[in-house]
Parts: C-alpha cells; sequence; structure tokens
C-alpha cells in the first residue's frame, strides 16, 4: 500500500461520491438515519465545493481514491466535513493522515478547525480526540447525540519556533 495525498479536482468527483457514499453506510446503520448529509449529497454539490476553491483533499492508492476530506472556511473557523475513507481501507491511518493535512495545510487566517460527529461514534470520537480535538458542545439531534469538537490550529513553522524557543 503506498498512500499519497493531493488536491481534489472535479474530475474526482464522481469517485469521491462513490467512497463517501460507501464509508458513511456504517453510520446510517448505527443511527437508523438513511438522510445522513454526506448520503445524500449530490455529485453537482461535490462538484461546486471543489470548483469553489474550499479545501479539499484526496487519498489514493495507486490510482484509486481511497479517502477524502473537504473543508469549509469562514473568517478564522473551518468546519472538517466529509472525512471518508473506503470501507475496505479503514483501520490503516488514512483518516488520521486526511485529518491531519487538512488541519495542517488550512488557510493562513484560519486560527481554529471544528467538526461534528454522532455520540454513538467511538470511533470517530477516539480519532479526534487522539489529534487532539476537545469536546466543545453535545447535544441532541435528528440524529441522536451530536458532538461537537474544536482545535486550535498550530502552523508547523510556529510549533517549530516555539520548540526552538524552548532550548
Amino acid at each position: 500500500m503506498n498512500i499519497h495525498l493531493g488536491p481534489l479536482r472535479p474530475a474526482h468527483a464522481g469517485e469521491l461520491l462513490t467512497v463517501q457514499k460507501a464509508a458513511y453506510v456504517s453510520e446510517a446503520r448505527r443511527y437508523a438515519m438513511w438522510e445522513l448529509p454526506p448520503l445524500i449529497e449530490t455529485l453537482d454539490e461535490i462538484n461546486r465545493h471543489i470548483e469553489s476553491g474550499m479545501p479539499a483533499i484526496g487519498a489514493w492508492d495507486g490510482h484509486r481514491l481511497v479517502g477524502s476530506v473537504r473543508g469549509n472556511v469562514a473568517g478564522e473557523r473551518m468546519e472538517v466535513a466529509r472525512l471518508s475513507v473506503a470501507p475496505d481501507m479503514g483501520g490503516r491511518g488514512i483518516g488520521r493522515r486526511l485529518l491531519r493535512e487538512i488541519t495542517e495545510t488550512a488557510p493562513a487566517d484560519v486560527r481554529v478547525v471544528w467538526l461534528f460527529t454522532g455520540g454513538e461514534s467511538a470511533g470517530s470520537l477516539g480519532l479526534y480526540e487522539s489529534e487532539g480535538f476537545v469536546r466543545v458542545d453535545e447535544r441532541q439531534d435528528d440524529f441522536g447525540i451530536r458532538v461537537t469538537l474544536e482545535k486550535t490550529v498550530i502552523r508547523r513553522s510556529a510549533a517549530r519556533h516555539e520548540t526552538l524557543a524552548g532550548f
């Protein structure tokens, strides 16, 4: 397995939609909710997101798209959205790499990245918390308990500077 990450282009939209739907079926089963936004998102909506210039990163194994993540930027905040990994590729660190990449390459003005997941999604919560996201809100919504998590963005150069300043 030789996973490489890179920007998503409009030509990837169809494959992205396929991977995303496959990845979110388990969440739909968990919550008995088949109208989860990642499952009902259309190809046109995905194309508009990619063409908008908002962050969109894919993970490939050779020529096969095996994962993706997108960001929605609003001022100093960016939502991490639609983190998806092909079900047969789960457990190999692809989701973690995508999460790190979108966080580390967020636009310069972004100071906080945030996301939400279901309260019953223990694997997702564990991943997010192990990557430094902290729970900031839990509330009931149409899908059950919705947990919102946030993380302050630390730029690579800023982190290096802080490390060097400590010596």
